[in-house]
């Protein structure tokens, strides 16, 4: 069978059309990722050279898997030819070859987002401003707004406006900021991740001869997650797409919510402005959810009015009512999520992969991480510290960064002195002040220690010289060994795994793994590598590989656990069972973007990705009361709920929900109570003469209304009569434990436990929820 065959009507139009531009609106779980798969693999099919094919996505994985499907259909080798990859990617591979004519070596390295603020943070310092009002990561995010709207420092001087803007938020100098730190990377060789989009735009507007080089090159043209492009990614792909407009673009405006990185909405409503020939294909057909799921869905985004015109529905089966559960705090959330988890996998035997947890701020993982180490639920958070931003893997990829470009200068300050070799922060001034004076960069001045008088005693000398000629000797190793030789020789000889062994700590043990680990990075990639065309393995490509790699990038198919992660991250992904945490006004949507219009439209966008993410059921949580920043606040229902139509979910509220009335007046209006002049009246005992004896059956009802402290019965549970020392409980609060000690008798009978999250709590038997469980 035809691989044709195997998509619906709606999918076969866009595979088969060939030339002029076309917009594929991809409603969630419709196939968007088979027919942009198929589209490459026809165009090659009909005649069309792979490498005149330009395909960007927004994950390295995303390319690695349309690239593979590919391949098995129109063989290995051609599918190697394709220019695949994330724009990042791309536009990095362009600079590579002609970045040059900007003044760009072609081992330039690129900064990640820690190298930036490294460098902005030393700006601010060396300037002398107040780091309390010039915060670096503020700064920082200004800077990376100006080049995703390409506005660079010469733009921003003949802006008033910023500049006005700078100085009303008590920032006069940023600007001054802003042109050092683009200087200082200019002279490091470095780019960052807004350069490799910001440096190919001046790249394709000022070298004319290049835009028509590239022009040529790609004469089809295809963009992924259309939605979410910036001004400048949009600017990249008209001029790259001018010449032939073979160009399709994939994407669901219902998706787009990441405006706050700068992605603009209109890229995508005004397509068809832009290319007035536009053929306009829609995939309505939604393969991944439910019908109740599907329907709820739209039943939400409807609400909004900026929007491209769909209907998606479904031929999956019902499914479930998307189930709303109200918990009084939300510590209890993290427990009933953790709770029906737990329900669902013994139930029906489900692996812990089957199962997400959403929200919308990393802060609100903590209450579900905790419920889900007491259940011994194993999970991972995506969007945490990543393996390559940690602190043992960061130093030896700084080494390896200085092998290939010297320039840098951010690398060269982290590792200077680590392992310790007696320079010290003073000598490190030194330098940066002679190089930022002679224009120079600080390894340059450091080869030259012998015509430059720093006023620095001959044993630092010596040992600055020591570095100079181990990183030199790295580089001449460099031209012939492999990248995983070279890394594995740098990694001993630098003195990073001693260091480490000797630490002889449990967290030294583990940076010394994590080495290691990396040293088998670096192998799996040269092996990788040799299945790429024009790749060669170099430590140059492997640097690249790791500074664009998207924490979505990991391969996790054997790791079983629940995934946890911002509803950010969760675009593209799918998992049976999904449960969105946090759903009430001011967190969700969240109160920082209910300003205008566009910005709540942006928010229901973003609940209706969470929705659909789901394939068999949904859930819907939201607490009463919700610590946040410390403090207990009143908590409402978010309106994304009231705006799903009733006929598609099911409410679950508590029993012994804790409702309480709650008074409009302020407690401290009445004052105190002087008890000296309240009438003291003796309490009644026991039953009036004159009253009858209420029967066994009336005694049941009033121990029910009000408890009789008297009968422990009623307030108090019975103690288990397999409770001995050594046996092993689950509690419903604190999970699983065993027991260590029991003390005292009758209702002070305790008992001394140990829980698997390492807490030792002595419970009072009477009041303790336990079940023996061994």
């Amino acid at each position: 069978m035809s691989y044709i065959d195997e998509l619906n009507d709606a999918q076969r139009g866009p595979v088969l059309h060939k030339e002029g531009p076309l917009m594929v609106i991809a409603g969630a779980g419709s196939g968007k990722t088979r027919v942009l798969t198929y589209r490459i693999a026809h165009l090659m099919e009909q005649g069309v050279d792979s490498f005149n094919i330009l395909a960007l996505t927004f994950t390295n994985k995303a390319a690695r898997e349309m690239k593979h499907r590919i391949a098995a259909i129109v063989g290995n080798s051609e599918a190697k030819n394709l220019w695949m990859g994330t724009f990042h990617s791309v536009f990095a591979k362009l600079l590579r070859y002609d970045g040059d004519k900007l003044g760009f070596p072609s081992n330039f390295t690129i900064y990640d987002t820690q190298d930036s603020q490294r460098l902005i943070a030393s700006i601010i310092k060396e300037m002398g401003l107040d780091k309390d009002i010039y915060k670096y990561k503020q700064v920082q995010n200004r800077i990376s707004s100006f080049k995703n709207s390409l506005i660079t420092v010469k733009a921003y001087f003949n802006n008033p406006e910023l500049i006005e803007a700078d100085a009303m938020a008590k920032r006069p100098r940023l600007g001054e900021i802003y042109k050092n730190y683009v200087d200082r990377c200019f002279k490091a060789g470095a780019m960052d991740f807004d350069d490799l989009l910001l440096r190919t735009n001046e790249l394709l507007n000022r070298f004319p001869e290049v835009l028509m080089k590239y022009q040529d090159r790609f004469k089809y043209i295809l963009v992924d997650e259309y939605q979410d492009t910036n001004h400048s990614q949009y600017l990249i792909v008209k001029a790259l797409a001018d010449r032939y407009h073979n160009i399709c673009v994939v994407g669901d405006d219902a998706q787009s919510i990441y405006s706050f990185r700068g992605a603009n909405i209109s890229n995508i409503l005004n397509f068809q402005r832009d290319y007035s020939d536009a053929k306009v294909y829609r995939l309505e057909q939604n393969y991944r959810s439910t019908k109740n799921i599907v329907n709820a869905a739209n039943s939400v985004i409807e609400k909004n009015k900026n929007q491209l015109e769909k209907v998606v529905w479904t031929s999956n089966d019902e499914g479930n009512k998307i189930i709303v559960h109200r918990s009084p705090t939300d510590a209890e959330e993290g427990r009933y999520v953790a709770g029906s988890i737990f329900e669902h996998k013994m139930q029906q035997q489900l692996p812990n992969g089957e199962f997400a947890v959403l929200y919308r701020t990393n802060s609100q993982s903590r209450a579900i991480e905790d419920a889900l180490r007491k259940r011994d639920i194993p999970y991972r958070i995506y969007g945490g510290l990543s393996f390559y931003q940690r602190k043992e893997i960061k130093d030896v990829l700084a080494y390896l960064r200085l092998i290939i470009n010297p320039k840098d200068e951010e690398a060269l300050k982290r590792v200077i002195n680590f392992p310790a070799r007696g320079i010290g922060s003073t000598t490190v001034d030194k330098l940066t002040v002679a190089a930022n004076h002679y224009g120079r960069s600080i390894f340059e001045v450091m080869e030259n220690l012998d015509r430059i008088n720093l006023k620095i005693n001959s044993g630092t000398q010596r040992k600055l010289g020591d570095f100079v000629t181990m990183i030199k000797s790295f580089q001449i190793m460099n031209e012939a060994a492999d990248a995983f030789a070279l890394a594995e020789h740098v990694a001993k000889k630098t003195g990073l795994l001693l260091e480490f062994k000797k630490d002889g700590t449990p967290e030294g043990i583990a940076r010394m793994e994590n080495i290691e680990e990396l040293l088998n990075g670096v192998k799996d990639f040269v092996e990788g590598q040799k299945e790429v065309a024009d790749a060669t393995g170099s430590l140059t490509e492997f640097l690249e590989d790791v500074a664009l790699a998207t924490d979505m990038d990991k391969d996790t198919e054997d790791d079983d656990r629940v995934a946890l992660m911002t509803i950010h991250l969760a675009k593209g992904l799918e998992f049976p069972y999904v449960y969105i945490v946090g759903m009430e006004e001011d967190l969700f949507p969240s109160a920082m973007s209910m300003n205008t219009r566009s910005e709540l439209e942006e928010e229901r966008r973003l609940f209706y990705v969470a929705l659909t993410r789901a394939e068999k059921q949904a859930y819907l949580t939201y607490t009463q009361n919700r610590y946040r920043w410390g403090k207990l606040i009143d908590a409402e229902p978010s309106r994304f709920i009231e705006e799903i139509d009733e006929q598609y979910i099911e409410s679950l509220v508590p029993v012994n929900d804790g409702y309480r009335y709650k008074s409009m007046l302020k407690d401290n209006i009445w004052g105190d109570v002087d008890k000296s002049k309240l009438r003291q009246v003796k309490p009644k005992t026991g039953i009036p003469p004159s009253a009858p004896k209420p029967n066994e059956n009336q005694l049941r009802r009033l121990r029910k209304l009000k408890p009789n402290l008297s009968e422990s019965s009623a307030n108090t549970n019975s103690v288990p009569d397999n409770l001995v020392q050594g046996a092993l409980v689950n509690h419903t609060r604190f999970g699983r434990g065993k027991v260590l000690n029991i003390e005292g008798v009758g209702n002070d009978k305790k008992a001394e436990i140990r829980f698997d999250s390492g807490n030792i709590k002595k419970l009072l038997l009477r009041f303790a929820k336990l079940e023996v469980i061994g």
